[in-house]
């Protein structure tokens, strides 16, 4: 998968399912006026195709590469026959849908009542735990769209996370330098979010499929 590679189009037949190894996709809601933005995100957690698990072949949202990495492609045909031979699929595939959805929902409350500099830190959270290493490819336009704000915003909000120690920025790229402080700064949404998903996997706070 690479930067920008679209794995879902918006309205359209699905033809495969991914599942995603590494790297970062996101899920954008597109406006008539053109303007996108950003309302999940799928990693080494997830899969890309949830209409195929609820027997549907369509989605309105769009799916693309912010952070390159690989997956596993498989086509629509053989993904529904899997579902129908691997019960115990469907059901882990059903808690998957779950923690998406929570995490879709708590992204809308948290862009309509969280300051940027909390987002950010939540976004950013989020990016870590589904990416090798401390650091993450970024720039301000996709920033924009994935916090649904103007690029000055994403300036300012990146300049305070970085005066305040927490991150390190330059040339495209962000990196973590004080995760504990990063996670003092987001919103709760984060930690909501994460919890979820250990609770519908059954696993302690940082195990796989995210980092401690």
């Amino acid at each position: 998968m690479i930067l920008r590679d679209v794995l879902q189009v918006p309205e359209q037949p699905m033809q495969a399912a991914w599942f995603i190894e590494t790297g970062v996709v996101s899920m954008l809601a597109t406006l008539e006026d053109g303007d996108s933005a950003e309302v999940g995100i799928v990693g080494k957690e997830g899969f890309i195709g949830l209409p195929l698990l609820l027997d549907d072949d369509r989605d309105d949202l769009e799916g693309v590469v912010q952070v390159a990495g690989t997956g596993y492609r498989i086509s629509a045909e053989a993904f529904r026959v899997a579902l129908e031979r691997l019960p115990d699929l469907r059901r882990l595939l059903n808690r998957y849908a779950l923690i998406h959805h929570g995490q879709v929902a708590r992204t809308g409350a948290c862009n309509g009542r969280h300051h940027i500099d909390q987002r950010l830190a939540r976004w950013l959270l989020m990016a870590h735990d589904r990416t090798e290493g401390d650091t993450v490819p970024f720039t301000h336009e996709m920033l924009s769209i994935m916090l649904g704000v103007r690029r000055a915003g994403v300036t300012v909000a990146a300049g305070a996370l970085q005066k305040a120690g927490l991150i390190r920025y330059s040339s495209g790229r962000i990196t973590i330098t004080d995760r504990s402080g990063l996670e003092a700064v987001a919103c709760e949404c984060y930690g909501i979010t994460r919890r979820a998903r250990d609770r519908l996997f059954g696993l302690p706070l940082g195990e796989i499929p995210y980092r401690r």
